[in-house]
């Protein structure tokens, strides 16, 4: 069942003195923001068991879009939303 490289092998020292292989599933990659790609903050990246006993405000930033669109790319979208509105 270990074999396979999809889980993370650890090597540690045991009381004993002789050294023991553990094993961990590997942690997922960070979120990424749906239009830029850049890396999400405020999300963390954690395996989806581990991620379902957080809090629902734990898992994402309290903002419009938060977790999808990072913060730049957000404001740069509700500049040109403001822009197209506004009408002379």
């Amino acid at each position: 069942m270990y074999r396979t490289r999809s889980w993370r092998r650890i090597i540690r020292r045991a009381p004993g003195g002789e050294t023991v292989t553990m094993y961990e599933k590997r942690k997922p990659s960070k979120a990424k923001c749906a239009i830029c790609g850049a890396e999400l903050h405020g999300v963390p990246a954690l395996r989806p068991s581990q991620l379902s006993k957080l809090a629902k405000t734990e898992k994402r930033p309290e903002r419009p879009y938060g977790g999808y669109v990072c913060s730049r790319c957000l404001t740069r979208g509700l500049k040109e939303a403001i822009r197209s509105t506004v009408v002379f």
